[in-house]
């Protein structure tokens, strides 16, 4: 599988800190293929999704995105842990934000607002307001606004760990099936080995101080995987043990 993410000795260091948060490392992901990132609180999970989506700057090392470029789309989308809408814009209009600054006709962006609408089962509260909406549905619009732009790699940062847990096994099945139907790479930043386990073809392991890639674990389990199925636990107990 071809690598469209390349991240080659990696440093990231804030400013005054003692230490690094994570050194030297190095991570790829192919075209397509779903990669969770676990780890203890503080190892640089998320300063490494910011560092890759463009909002930190790296220390040192190199991050290489291989991708096509296609008109009308981005590299990158991202998804964060609160949705991110802005409060003064309908669901439809959240969505068009992202558009912004493609080339894109008016009638090219309302065929893609109507598309990850529907992607995301959103298509009934286009025109409510960020605050008619509950958890759930706010991180699908989220997810529907990093869709939107056509991204070749879907970065998400903890995006359903502040969801009851009923709603987020609901968005992780409703995740899977948009990244089948999209093709998009995806880097799934949580702290639930578990859900790790379950969605993703690889699962990374961030351990030590500095962070460096302690583990890296393919998941050849067959889809759709059972969430409490022995072979299932079994890997997850394994990566816990990692930790």
């Amino acid at each position: 599988m071809a690598s469209i993410l390349t991240i080659d000795r990696l440093t990231y260091h804030y400013r005054n800190a003692d230490h690094p948060v994570f050194e030297g490392l190095d991570l790829h992901i192919g075209a397509g293929e779903f990669v969770a990132v676990v780890g203890g609180s503080g190892v640089g999970k998320s300063t490494l999704l910011r560092c890759v989506a463009g909002l930190a700057s790296p220390s040192a090392g190199e991050i290489v995105l291989d991708v096509p470029g296609k008109p009308g789309s981005r590299s990158r989308g991202t998804v964060f842990q609160d949705g991110r809408l802005l409060p003064w814009r309908r669901l439809r209009s959240n969505i068009a934000y992202g558009l912004q600054g493609l080339a894109l006709s008016a009638e090219e962006k309302a065929a893609r607002i109507d598309e990850v609408l529907g992607l995301t089962l959103l298509s009934h509260l286009a025109d409510r307001w960020p605050h008619q909406l509950s958890g759930g549905q706010v991180q699908r619009a989220g997810i529907a606004r990093a869709l939107a732009v056509h991204p070749d790699l879907l970065l998400m940062d903890e995006p359903f760990s502040a969801v009851d847990a009923i709603t987020r096994q609901h968005l992780q099945d409703e995740l899977l099936g948009i990244w089948q139907k999209t093709g998009a790479a995806v880097m799934f930043i949580t702290h639930d080995i578990e859900e790790a386990v379950y969605l993703a073809d690889r699962v990374i392991v961030l351990a030590g101080s500095p962070g460096q890639v302690s583990v890296d674990r393919r998941i050849d389990l067959p889809r759709p995987r059972g969430r409490n199925a022995e072979d299932l636990q079994s890997i997850a107990h394994e990566i816990a043990a990692a930790l």
